[in-house]
């Protein structure tokens, strides 16, 4: 598959996910008469289930990522072509904000929007930290071990991440940044932004060197007959 096929399966699949995240939170932000919770829970459940549905559709093609701190992750392992890196977090940017633009014309709303959410604190950047870092840990396990249990496995921990974590585990710099403009149920003022971002960020390098040091083993040098310690995806 080429690399513009691959693009446009992350630039797809990444504004589908937005459209989930954003038209759910609407729609249970509405039918929850005010109950925060409901329409949480509501944002929540079609969140995981849009991303089985997207992952299995769009994984054979660009291995549905969705997500730059997955990519890079992946990059990182030697799992994702370093060069397919840059239009892949293009189109996954490009791809978050038409999501938004999409929930917003299905719901009746301005395209155009800038989110009053607030979201600061530390509380909030460092379950980022714990979001991101849970969620590439997810990712790279299943792809070396179960890589049919992938879709399954990251939906079900962006649902119980959107919980156990103050922030509702963003986990995702493109979904950050798309979210900032939706001043709705999923928004986050732009201000927010960057704080997420890093944390993200933070949390996915976390992962990938806890994940190099998990997956390395001893290995015999043929040569000199001492072990040496080889990754077994290296």
């Amino acid at each position: 598959m080429n690399l513009v096929r691959r693009a446009a399966a992350e630039w797809i699949g990444t504004a589908l996910l937005l459209a989930a995240v954003v038209g759910s939170g609407i729609m249970g932000e509405r039918l929850a008469g005010g109950n925060v919770g409901i329409a949480l829970l509501a944002n929540s459940i079609a969140t995981g289930g849009g991303l089985v549905a997207l992952i299995l559709v769009f994984g054979p093609v660009s291995g549905a990522h969705f997500n730059p701190v997955v990519t890079l992750a992946l990059a990182c392992r030697g799992r994702h072509a370093w060069s397919d890196v840059p239009l892949y977090l293009a189109a996954q940017i490009a791809g978050g904000i038409a999501g938004v633009w999409m929930a917003h014309a299905m719901f009746g709303q301005p395209l155009l929007q800038v989110s009053e959410k607030l979201r600061p604190g530390g509380a909030l950047m460092f379950s980022e930290v714990v979001a991101s870092f849970g969620l590439v840990m997810t990712v790279l396990a299943c792809v070396r071990h179960r890589p049919g249990a992938v879709p399954y496995a990251v939906a079900a921990y962006i649902v119980a991440a959107y919980w156990f974590t103050a922030s509702t585990s963003f986990a995702n710099p493109a979904v950050t940044i798309a979210r900032s403009l939706s001043n709705t149920f999923s928004g986050i003022r732009p201000q927010d932004v960057p704080g997420f971002i890093v944390a993200q960020l933070f949390g996915a390098a976390l992962a990938v060197v806890l994940d190099r040091w998990f997956y390395r083993q001893p290995r015999m040098d043929a040569n000199s007959g001492t072990l040496r310690r080889q990754s077994f995806v290296d």
